[in-house]
C-alpha cells in the first residue's frame, strides 16, 4: 500500500512521541490528533490521551467517536498541574514561527495596531517553557516560516537562554512538522535545521518555502513512510472518515 502525504505527516507527527513515556499528549490539529492515537497504538503505549474535555480515554477511539473506556479524570486544574510539572507534550500550532522557534499566534504586524488578530497568546508561554512542545504546520511557506515573529507566544531557544536558567530549565522544542519536512533544534546553536524531507519534496522545494535560509545537507533523509500495519490502523481504525485529508492536500 502506498502511502500519501497526509498518512506521512501522521507518522512523522506520531514519531515526535517516541520515547516520551507515561506523559499526557496534548495533539492541536486533525493530523496531530491521529499520530498521538497512532503512537498510543504502536510504539506508545504508556500516552496518555484526552477526549478534549475532561476524561483520560482507556481506548482509542476514531476520530468523532465517543471513548467508551475512561481512564481517568483530569479536570482543568489538574491538567494545568501536568503542564506545570512537565508531564506533557504538546503539539501546538503556529501562523508564524522562526528559526529559534519563537511562535507567533498572536497577531500580524505590530501588536499595538496589528493588520491581524489572531487566536492571542493563550497558554503557549506555559507550554514551551515548563513541558515538551512541538510543531505542526499544516502549510509550509514563507508566510509562516519567518526571519522574525511579529509576537512571542511560544518561546524560543534564544528568548529562553536571553531570560537565564529558569526558563530553560524544562524548555525543550522537540520537532516541528510541516507538509514538507521534519525539522528540529538539535545543533550547537539551537537553530532549527532539517531532520528528513518528505518523500517527492526536493531541497530547492523546501529552501523556497521557507522565509530564512535553511541549509539542506547532501544526503538528508526521506521521512520515513508507514508501514502496512500503520497504514491499517490511520485508514481502518483512527481515521475511516479521511479527515485527514482535509488537512494536508494530496
Amino acid at each position: 500500500m502506498n502511502a500519501d502525504r497526509a498518512e506521512i505527516c501522521v507518522v512523522a507527527c506520531a514519531e515526535a512521541w517516541r520515547g516520551s513515556g507515561e506523559v499526557l499528549a496534548s495533539p492541536m490539529g486533525v493530523i496531530p490528533t491521529i499520530g498521538a492515537r497512532l503512537a498510543r497504538l504502536t510504539f506508545a503505549p504508556e500516552l496518555l490521551l484526552t477526549d478534549g474535555e475532561a476524561l483520560l480515554m482507556g481506548d482509542v477511539p476514531a476520530l468523532g467517536s465517543a471513548s467508551r473506556v475512561t481512564e481517568g479524570w483530569l479536570p482543568y486544574r489538574r491538567h494545568l498541574a501536568l503542564v506545570a510539572g512537565g508531564r506533557r507534550h504538546v503539539m501546538m500550532g503556529a501562523s508564524q514561527l522562526d528559526r529559534h522557534g519563537n511562535q507567533n499566534i498572536s497577531c500580524i504586524g505590530d501588536w499595538k495596531r496589528p493588520a491581524r488578530q489572531l487566536l492571542g497568546v493563550r497558554g503557549a508561554p506555559a507550554n514551551t517553557l515548563n513541558n515538551p512542545t512541538s510543531y505542526w504546520i499544516p502549510r509550509h511557506s514563507p508566510r509562516v516560516l519567518v526571519e522574525r515573529v511579529d509576537m512571542v507566544s511560544g518561546v524560543g531557544y534564544d528568548r529562553a537562554a536571553a531570560a537565564g536558567p529558569s526558563a530553560t530549565r524544562f524548555h525543550r522544542i522537540v520537532r516541528v512538522v510541516t507538509d514538507l519536512a521534519v525539522l528540529d533544534f538539535e545543533t550547537p546553536d539551537r537553530t532549527m535545521r532539517v531532520r528528513s524531507l518528505h518523500p517527492g519534496v526536493s531541497a530547492d522545494e523546501l529552501r523556497d518555502a521557507t522565509g530564512f535560509p535553511l541549509d539542506v545537507p547532501d544526503g538528508v533523509p526521506r521521512t520515513r513512510t508507514p508501514s502496512a500495519a500503520e497504514l491499517r490502523l490511520i485508514r481502518e481504525v483512527v481515521d475511516p472518515a479521511g479527515l485527514r485529508d482535509r488537512e494536508v492536500r494530496r
